[in-house]
């Protein structure tokens, strides 16, 4: 199971913005019906590879974002965008809008995939790093727009995404296979689904289908009587959005269900009304569909046609639902030099000793990714142990931190209860050892 502990549902209410000219996503000279682009699964979500004006970016493709967005600005001196003019944006998150730039006319390219007037928006405030919170470099997010001239086939379990002329594309007979009907607020699609409470009560709710958001499940407390915080629940940091940090309550719903598709305890996040103060502006809005539901489908999304068509996906279907029980948030921390142990095996020639080696050892300095404790849950085992934000992780368990991917850091913070977690981390140089146990809240 990947888990997510980052939520990037950026949905970029643009609050001083023209709306840009925005050329259409054809497939390439040559190509007869369909385009296949790869991507690779990060925290439930897709990240693909583009080049924009010649330059080679990476970006989260996410429907709960209509426009393509850039915020990693180290990529500005290179990256010459067209047609430029200052602007702000607001998005999620407790905080105050921030200053972008608006560019249209650029040259989009995308194995198989042109754009030969992409409009776009690039954050010139250095404050919300993507690429820190998933471990790896991502320089934007690509939106809804992608979506919008194809059928696109999404295959979570061979990480592929397949784009389709809609004026040839035909549906394969599927008995497995069940289609819904989208609604479009925006230009973003809505979908209906139904939940079930703790308490048994089923009701229908209105969500917006995000690929960007790694978590399963938002439900906005109060936009329908029926949606209220359970009584089991605990408060927790939800993620970043661009106007800061994201917080609320994370439960367990009883069950989804989507025609016939039925999911059983899955994660809810209910997000706290300040984070949210942007988001009703469709007021028949619910909640958010993330990633982490999506993955269990195989998933075909017909913008043109109105419809999203889904499959169970066996390789994720029956995953269980992890959360966080350290109480830990950690990000990417930047490059560290660390000595490793090299080994060069020498062969020793000689008539007399044929099957004879030399086995020789020496150390060396090599730079290796670190992971920093960005934020931590008050009351949490982490925080109890003594553990502080700013803290380097070195060793998780006797495992060094710097040989694992993020994703198998926040992966070991999610076992099952009662599993003790040993730590040292780095604090200004001091080295410290910690322990504490995962303790279950749900």
């Amino acid at each position: 199971m990947k888990v997510s502990n980052v939520l990037l549902s950026c949905l970029f209410l643009l609050a001083f913005a023209p709306v840009c000219a925005q050329g259409s996503f054809v497939l390439s000279p040559g190509r007869e019906d369909k385009a296949v682009v790869p991507f690779n699964l990060v925290n439930n979500m897709m990240v693909i590879k583009a080049k924009v004006n010649g330059k080679e970016l990476s970006f989260l493709v996410d429907t709960g974002v209509k426009k393509t967005v850039l915020f990693n600005v180290q990529v500005s001196d290179s990256l010459l965008l067209r047609n430029i003019e200052t602007l702000k944006l607001r998005g999620l998150g407790e905080g105050n809008s921030i200053n972008a730039v608006s560019s249209n006319g650029n040259l989009f390219r995308c194995n198989g995939i042109i754009n030969p007037s992409l409009s776009l928006f690039m954050i010139t405030d250095n404050l919300f790093d993507l690429s820190a919170k998933m471990g790896i470099d991502i320089h934007g997010i690509i939106g809804g727009d992608l979506f919008e001239d194809f059928v696109v086939k999404i295959n979570y379990a061979s990480e592929k995404l397949t784009f389709y002329d809609p004026a040839t594309y035909k549906y394969s007979k599927c008995k497995s296979c069940e289609s819904f009907p989208l609604d479009f607020y925006g230009s973003k699609p809505y979908l209906d689904v139904y939940v079930t409470n703790q308490a048994g009560t089923e009701h229908k709710v209105k969500l917006l289908i995000d690929s960007g958001g790694g978590d399963s499940l938002w439900l906005f407390p109060y936009s329908d009587p029926n949606i209220y915080v359970p009584e089991k629940n605990f408060d927790d940091y939800l993620g970043k959005g661009l106007s800061g940090d994201i917080y609320g309550k994370r439960a367990k719903l009883r069950e989804i269900r989507i025609g016939s598709f039925l999911i059983f305890d899955a994660n809810v996040s209910y997000p706290d009304s300040t984070s949210m103060l942007t988001m009703h502006q469709n007021k028949e809005r619910n909640g958010t569909l993330g990633a982490g539901i999506l993955k269990r489908f195989h998933v075909i999304m017909d913008y043109p046609g109105r419809r999203i068509t889904l499959k169970k996906n066996n390789r994720f279907f029956n995953e269980p639902f992890l959360y966080n029980k350290s109480g830990i948030e950690i990000v990417y921390g930047g490059e560290m030099l660390v000595k490793e142990k090299r080994t060069r095996i020498n062969p020793v020639e000689g008539e007399n000793n044929p099957s004879i080696t030399d086995i020789i050892y020496s150390y060396g300095l090599t730079y290796k990714p670190s992971y920093k404790i960005a934020v931590i849950r008050h009351g949490s085992p982490a925080h109890l142990a003594g553990l502080r934000e700013g803290d380097i992780i070195l060793e998780i368990n006797g495992r060094e931190a710097y040989n694992m991917k993020m994703e198998e850091v926040n992966h070991m913070f999610s076992q099952k209860a009662d599993k003790r977690i040993r730590m040292l981390v780095d604090r200004n140089g001091e080295h410290l050892n910690y322990e504490f146990v995962l303790r279950s809240l749900l």
